[in-house]
């Protein structure tokens, strides 16, 4: 019995997850400003988890641990964000370095685009597809 109390317990252990895609301290180091192109960017980091909305002249790289606890919602732990910024003519002009406390939380619009047509309950739906299946009509083809 305290085998199965055990084994019911570690299925509700806390799993921590590392997302994204972080580059190492040592491919950061070998960033410099004014001197390499995107090119060279992208060797050394690997390609952006995403750019900027307006512009392709900031790319970011994303990373986060993430935990959950049997079945309630995931809870960012950490996040971390490299900015990594080019001049127009694609020459790497800044790093910057940023963290959780960097974000500013949105409110999300809870409004919903109305639809053409009715609501119909479920005996409506059960009812209207009544006579709508029939028999296999009679006509060409092979019987």
């Amino acid at each position: 019995m305290s085998l199965l109390a055990a084994l019911a317990l570690a299925g509700c252990a806390k799993d921590i997850d590392a997302r994204g895609n972080l580059p190492t301290k040592d491919s950061l180091a070998q960033l410099a400003p004014g001197e390499q192109t995107r090119q060279d960017v992208q060797s050394l980091l690997g390609t952006p988890a995403t750019t900027a909305n307006f512009d392709n002249e900031t790319w970011y790289y994303i990373s986060s641990h993430t935990t959950q606890y049997a079945f309630f919602p995931t809870t960012e732990l950490d996040r971390t964000i490299y900015a990594v910024s080019f001049d127009e003519r694609g020459i790497l002009k800044d790093v910057r370095q940023l963290t959780m406390k960097d974000g500013k939380p949105i409110q999300i619009a809870a409004r919903e685009t109305p639809t053409k047509g009715r609501e119909y309950s479920v005996i409506e739906q059960l009812i209207g597809n009544l006579g709508r299946f029939s028999g296999r009509k009679e006509g060409p083809g092979p019987k």
